[in-house]
């Protein structure tokens, strides 16, 4: 591509001249269409999102989706194997349960290929949760300021930007227009590498935070004015992303007003992709952070005239975005032959019983982590000793697959409630797949895997239960877990 981008034209720092690009009309977006495949907005149930995130497990926490404390995000899976996110608030946040409920209500009517978007809300007692789709490829903030194997290509940043703004050109169109705390955490990248916004960022403002971070260098003027957001201070929030992915640095829109007065190119621009852009190109990206960035919020442009303003600078645009990141596509990483599989792992991808029966079997009870104190420690009580005999009598049936009886005697221990055993769910759900039973064999290894949310064998088995149920590349998911928990359990310093 073009040549050095230390030699940006003069004329392109002129913050009052507007061009006329932001000026142009709107042009047919055929990424605009409304998504097809996602359920429509639900309430659910907290014990559905607790049976999804394994309990809100620990080992569920992800930093992904941008939240930071004392608002907590779980990854979680729901019954039909859909990847979700849960964002849980803080308990004194949202305290009119009416308000959240027409909020999340509002932004679950959104359906838009640019958004990562929410599915879902609980509203029960003090409890507040948003649910919305999971994107697993971490945010625009890791990939541009701590990113590992590669920084990320010119075509794909300036794909991010055009996301981002047909995004919220999209939300601008169906009345929500506001965005609290736009920045490079809250772009997301979904299975493909695509960039998408997070829908959390749609819901206006309780009380679980200030609309912005307590960084004042970043925040727009007329918020610290008056305290509320309005539509151009998001779009002073989009002329910081600008900077972000021009100079892969997080620079405080001062300071970048600044080297552009003083023609300072060089400390605007990421030295990573030197070379890979134009000066054409560099000035009008410069040029429209310059916009986005003036004091007086009228004089900043709209999500419309940003979009027909980058969609002009695209490159390489018949080029997947898995590609630009250099990663590979979608299931690629997560194929059978890549995974590193245990002897339990490998069956049950396979879908061989016979082998499962023969580990289980040898394995016994060790998983069982204080199960053992509790036993003793209560064996003397009557009740205690009745639910150990159902155990040990569906024991006996399962060692000599006699899972019809093995199914009876462990019901009986688990609906005696007086311990809870995940390797006892984990016979049962064996010996429900023997009796061709894969759904109740399923509900059994998720029941595992939320009394122990790091064991692998949980994990296994819901592959193993949803092979039977014909899902393939669901049970292929639960492998990839299940080979991930291993890994950890190997390897403590990788936790």
């Amino acid at each position: 591509m073009g040549g050095s981008c230390s030699k940006f034209p003069a004329c392109c720092w002129d913050s009052h001249s507007k061009a006329t690009v932001l000026e142009a009309p709107d042009v047919d977006n055929e990424e605009k269409s409304e998504v097809d495949d996602l359920p429509t907005f639900r309430v659910y149930t907290f014990d559905q999102l607790r049976v999804a995130t394994a309990g809100f497990a620990v080992e569920n926490i992800v930093s992904e989706h941008g939240e930071k404390a004392p608002n907590v995000v779980y990854k979680g899976k729901l019954e039909n194997q859909r990847r979700i996110a849960v964002k849980r608030f803080n308990r004194v946040a949202w305290s009119d349960s009416r308000q959240f409920l027409e909020e999340a209500r509002s932004v679950g009517q959104l359906r838009n290929h640019r958004l990562a978007n929410l599915l879902g809300c609980c509203c029960e007692g003090d409890e507040r949760l948003l649910v919305a789709e999971y994107m697993p490829n971490d945010t625009l903030a890791k990939h541009l300021f701590h990113w590992e194997a590669q920084p990320m290509k010119w075509p794909m940043r300036l794909r991010v930007v055009l996301h981002l703004a047909q995004a919220l050109e999209y939300c601008t169109s169906k009345g929500r227009a506001l965005y609290h705390d736009l920045n490079a955490y809250r772009i997301l990248f979904d299975d493909d590498c695509n960039p998408r916004l997070s829908c959390f960022g749609l819901m206006k403002n309780s009380r679980d935070g200030r609309s912005y971070s307590t960084n004042l260098a970043f925040t727009p003027p007329e918020y610290l004015r008056t305290g509320r957001v309005i539509p151009e201070s998001v779009m002073y929030s989009f002329g910081t992303l600008l900077l972000d992915v021009l100079s892969g640095k997080h620079i405080p829109p001062s300071h970048a007003l600044d080297l552009i007065r003083d023609r300072n190119f060089l400390m605007l621009t990421d030295s990573c992709i030197e070379g890979q852009f134009s000066t054409t190109d560099g000035s009008e990206l410069v040029r429209l952070a310059s916009r986005c960035l003036q004091y007086e919020p009228r004089e900043r442009p709209n999500a419309k005239s940003l979009v027909v303003a980058l969609a002009s600078l695209q490159k390489e645009t018949e080029v997947p975005s898995y590609e630009l990141m250099g990663m590979p596509p979608h299931g690629a990483a997560s194929s059978l032959q890549s995974l590193s599989l245990s002897p339990l792992g490998d069956a049950c991808s396979r879908k061989d019983l016979t082998a499962i029966h023969e580990i289980l079997e040898k394995t016994g009870y060790k998983d069982d982590e204080g199960t053992a104190n509790e036993l003793s420690f209560q064996m003397w009580t009557n009740q205690m000793q009745e639910t150990l005999n159902s155990k040990k009598k569906g024991d006996t049936a399962f060692r000599h697959k006699d899972f019809r009886a093995a199914i009876e005697c462990y019901t009986q221990f688990i609906d005696a409630g007086t311990m809870v055993s995940p390797t006892v769910y984990a016979r049962r759900c064996l010996s429900y797949l023997m009796s061709d039973m894969p759904q109740e064999a399923m509900n059994d290894a998720m029941q595992a895997q939320i009394i122990s949310p790091s064991w692998p064998t949980a994990s296994y088995l819901q592959a193993a239960a949803l092979l039977a149920l014909g899902m393939e590349n669901e049970s292929l998911e639960a492998l990839k877990d299940g080979s991930s928990l291993e890994a950890r359990k190997i390897t403590p310093s990788g936790q």
